[in-house]
């Protein structure tokens, strides 16, 4: 305990570190939103009718994307969240390129209230590497 107490500031880093590392996934977690595989975002595609929601901007999405995904750049998400309303009962698929715009688009759709909001683990990189189908 005297090391501890002693050493304080160094725990407080370490604290700051974990935070850094796992805070992000621990808050999607208690907010309900769900990291899934690309496979486990085919079956919903498939057996629930789940949408998915491309969240690149729209030079990217004209590059390339997922069939069927519904272009909703990050950057005009908050303003064109009333397009979306219709699918709030619907589970959610939230991609971007590689995975990192998706946490802070799915944490916009659950507090506007979608009920359930999935991540693409990986994004459209994960879903081109299992050979899966894109459109331009």
């Amino acid at each position: 305990m005297e090391f501890i107490i002693g050493n304080w500031y160094l725990f407080a880093g370490l604290l700051v570190v974990l935070y850094l590392l796992y805070g992000g996934v621990l808050t999607q977690k208690l907010m309900g939103i769900s990291a899934i595989s690309v496979f486990e975002a085919v079956r919903l595609m498939n057996q629930e009718k789940a949408v998915l929601i491309d969240v690149c901007e729209d030079n990217e999405f004209k590059e390339g994307h997922i069939i069927n995904s519904v272009s909703m750049p990050l950057s005009s998400l908050v303003k064109r969240l009333g397009e979306l309303d219709k699918h709030k009962a619907k589970p959610v698929i939230i991609s971007c390129r590689t995975g990192n715009r998706s946490g802070r688009a799915a944490s916009i759709l659950r507090k506007s209230g979608f009920e359930s909001v999935n991540i693409l683990s990986g994004g459209l990189t994960a879903w081109k590497k299992e050979n899966l189908p894109i459109e331009k």
